[in-house]
């Protein structure tokens, strides 16, 4: 699964999507605003960067252990002896057992998770609205889960601002 981020030049949404491709996007329509532009992964709300002018290349296959061709890269986890022992008797062995456990911990951290949408929501408020009018109230009402105040605190901000807090906390 590619990761999905969002665009913003000033207080304007310019591009959202597939990281690659809003990486070439903003190099085609804005390559002498680079510097200006911020860029949110659409997950954590947290500013990421993008790799500009190198989004085209590819990186070189993976060499060493594991099944690179599959995406498989070995490396190294550090266990007490009784926990290897464990994962060594359930069925298919160590790797299979860690890669289940991992994928039924990783269903739990869905895109319905409050939590994690409030917490993008605060991230994105950070870096991006800390001089507006109602900030830190909207802060409190977002914590307290009270959303009809906290939509009220925002209305006055930028429109592509609010539409991206709205999606960020799943409206």
């Amino acid at each position: 699964m590619h990761a999905k981020v969002t665009a913003f030049l000033d207080d304007r949404r310019i591009a959202a999507g597939e990281r690659g491709v809003v990486t070439r996007e903003i190099e085609e329509r804005f390559p002498d605003a680079l510097g200006a532009i911020r860029v949110f992964d659409d997950a954590s709300g947290r500013v990421t960067d993008l790799d500009y002018w190198d989004a085209g290349r590819t990186a070189p296959e993976p060499r060493g252990r594991g099944r690179p061709r599959l995406g498989v890269t070995a490396r190294e986890v550090t266990l007490l002896p009784r926990q290897w022992e464990w994962l060594a008797a359930q069925p298919g062995g160590a790797s299979a057992t860690l890669r289940r456990l991992v994928d039924e911990a990783r269903k739990g951290e869905g895109r319905d998770d409050p939590r994690r949408r409030r917490d993008a929501a605060y991230h994105f408020m950070q870096a991006t609205c800390g001089d507006r009018r109602g900030y830190e109230e909207a802060l409190r009402a977002l914590y307290q889960g009270d959303l009809a105040r906290f939509d009220t605190l925002v209305v006055g901000w930028p429109g592509d601002v609010r539409a991206y807090l709205s999606r960020l906390l799943g409206a």
